[in-house]
């Protein structure tokens, strides 16, 4: 759902903005005393672009309303869908451990990652670790961000890792296992002084 919510938001943002450039372009183009075509809704400087005659043609016959207010429904409620799937949390609340006797226990989310960040921030060589499990609770899956030292190569860390953090996480947790995005990224450090 993240990619296709993504092409959403830029597919809309995109159009939005092109929308807002042509008009904008177009009304600034008339208004500095370019010749728009006839069908132009705005004819010149001194025009309104609504007069009086656009905003109450339809004010009386009995469809205008409902259509009206059907419509902006529609885009208020296509916006609310929108905020609320940009603003929604995609972060595992919990984790389900099997316990081996049929019942299973709940593992909170947000423990498994701060644990999981703990270790693999302590790993040699990485400044900052962050975890986010995302998935199902049966079946979570783990994007971590490192941030490795300079002295570090990247295979290494990588290495360290997924030996020690990593399967440190699926154990803790009971899982076959637990499939892992790791994003590295070099800590920039100042340059020593030469004296």
């Amino acid at each position: 759902m993240t990619a296709v919510l993504r092409t959403v938001n830029r597919v809309l943002i995109g159009l939005v903005g092109l929308v807002l450039v042509v008009l904008g372009g177009a009304v600034l183009a008339v208004g500095l005393g370019l010749q728009p075509p006839a069908w132009w809704l705005h004819q010149g400087p001194d025009d309104v672009l609504l007069g009086d005659a656009e905003r109450t043609r339809w004010r009386d016959e009995g469809w205008w309303w409902p259509v009206v207010i059907a419509a902006l429904a529609v885009v208020v409620l296509l916006a609310l869908w929108w905020l609320t799937a940009v603003l929604r949390r995609r972060r595992l609340g919990e984790v389900l451990v099997d316990t081996g006797d049929g019942e299973g226990a709940l593992l909170r989310g947000r423990a498994m990652e701060d644990a999981f960040a703990t270790e693999a921030a302590a790993l040699d060589g990485v400044a900052r670790a962050r975890v986010h499990l995302t998935g199902r609770r049966t079946a979570p899956a783990a994007r971590v961000r490192l941030n490795v030292e300079p002295h570090v190569a990247p295979a290494t860390a990588l290495h360290h890792l997924t030996d020690r953090a990593l399967t440190h996480a699926r154990g803790s947790a009971g899982l076959a296992s637990l499939p892992t995005e790791v994003r590295l990224r070099g800590v920039r450090h100042r340059p020593g002084r030469v004296s």
